[in-house]
């Protein structure tokens, strides 16, 4: 196991650096795709927020920044799909992202104990997992296709491309030793592709765009522009931030064997100036990715060093479409082989949670909180539920859920011996 602080050789710290952007591009590049902003643009900022986040936290905290899925609706809401409405988008970004430093703040300054309160390990541990469970749907979509169905010799290649992608990439990490076994995703993405390319898999229109692209061309930036209902609507979305960082840091914790709580309120700000930054040039909302962490816990190796190269290499796709094209050009089925694993580790990371913080759920009140937050969000997925002209992700939907049920839920309650479950 290599901690934080333990530095990497050169001639290995290029390619775990890339296996890490491999882990995070596919969800970088959709949320702002989905959210109709410049995914050049979002990958450039999360190359320059991991590199904020990662000197905010003193280089003790390993993680990788790139696109919040969680603002996709909000935005939505305010934008319609239309570019002209971005700018006014990138207002509420920004003053959700202020009110993330304002908890920051008040972490730094009183502690985590209110953030402990609110989110108790059912809370955070049920966050984390229906994170990993809302995007199922989009690896095994991505595994076989929208229709889930097999039907055409074409739908036969695709799943054959996504199978033999997983069980390079399991094979490596359970039964390779010495470096390679550090490096299960980026094998699997390797020769995925190698096999989708033989297979024909691969889009001639995908292997156009690369040829066509410019080997250098800055991305274009854009400014916000002051919107109150863009405010009123996006800003409140930074709680749900503040849940998945916490999460996240618990999960990472756990894997480490190392308590990073005490960086807790610095991994916020983290965050939050990295979101405003990115905000600030047209970029998209930051969060700490879950992928990456799936990649800490598959290779066993947590190196700061690891996510300077991944964002230096971030900030080099940001500047350099070609290379940015042939990471795009990548077949949804391989994505989909590397993701079951990931998300699945995701998932398996809240459960974690629970079991390290010994959760008990002989307690009504913690199934209760776990078990519907889960099932909504999951039910509600990546699609979201409308209300009005508001569009909510599951991600959203269920982290809301599960504070709110805990709060309502724990008013009069007394440590009581544990009542056998229902």
């Amino acid at each position: 196991m290599l901690y934080p602080e333990d530095k990497v050789p050169l001639t290995r710290l290029i390619p775990m650096g890339l296996q890490h952007v491999v882990a995070m591009f596919g969800a970088t590049v959709l949320a702002p795709i989905l959210m109709g902003f410049d995914p050049q643009v979002a990958i450039f900022f999360s190359g320059v927020g991991t590199l904020i986040f990662i000197a905010t936290t003193h280089m003790k905290v390993p993680s990788y920044l790139g696109s919040s899925f969680a603002f996709i609706g909000p935005v939505l809401a305010i934008t319609g799909g239309s570019p002209e409405r971005i700018p006014e988008a990138l207002c509420g970004v920004a003053c959700a992202a202020v009110l993330y430093a304002g908890a920051a703040v008040i972490t730094m300054r009183w502690g985590s104990a209110w953030i402990d309160k609110l989110m108790p390990p059912v809370v955070t541990g049920s966050v984390v997992a229906l994170i990993g469970l809302n995007l199922a749907s989009s690896s095994v979509t991505h595994a076989l296709n929208a229709s889930l169905t097999l039907a055409t010799g074409d739908d036969y290649r695709k799943l054959l491309v996504a199978v033999l992608t997983f069980s390079v990439a399991a094979l490596v990490a359970v039964y390779l030793k010495g470096f390679l076994k550090l490096l299960p995703i980026l094998s699997g993405v390797l020769v995925g592709y190698a096999v989708a390319w033989t297979l024909g898999v691969v889009e001639p229109a995908a292997l156009m765009r690369v040829g066509d692209a410019a080997w250098l061309g800055l991305p274009t930036f854009t400014a916000p522009r002051l919107s109150l209902e863009a405010i009123l609507v996006i800003a409140p979305v930074f709680v749900v931030l503040v849940a998945e960082n916490k999460g996240h840091i618990a999960a990472i914790s756990g894997y480490m064997n190392r308590d990073l709580s005490p960086m807790l309120g610095r991994a916020y700000l983290g965050d939050a100036v990295a979101t405003l930054v990115s905000a600030l040039g047209g970029g998209t909302p930051q969060t700490t990715y879950a992928e990456n962490m799936g990649v800490m816990a598959i290779t066993r190796v947590f190196s700061i060093y690891n996510f300077i190269m991944a964002a230096g290499i971030a900030m080099v796709l940001g500047v350099c479409p070609k290379f940015g094209a042939v990471i795009l050009s990548i077949p949804a089925p391989v994505l989909g082989g590397v993701t079951l694993i990931l998300y699945g580790l995701i998932t398996l990371m809240g459960a974690k949670i629970w079991m390290d913080a010994k959760v008990d759920f002989a307690d009504h009140k913690n199934l209760v909180v776990a078990g519907a937050s889960l099932i909504v969000a999951t039910g509600i997925g990546v699609k979201g539920v409308t209300v009005g002209s508001l569009n909510l992700a599951g991600i959203a939907v269920g982290t809301v859920l599960a504070i709110v049920l805990n709060g309502l839920l724990s008013f009069g309650v007394q440590k009581a011996p544990s009542q056998r479950a229902m």
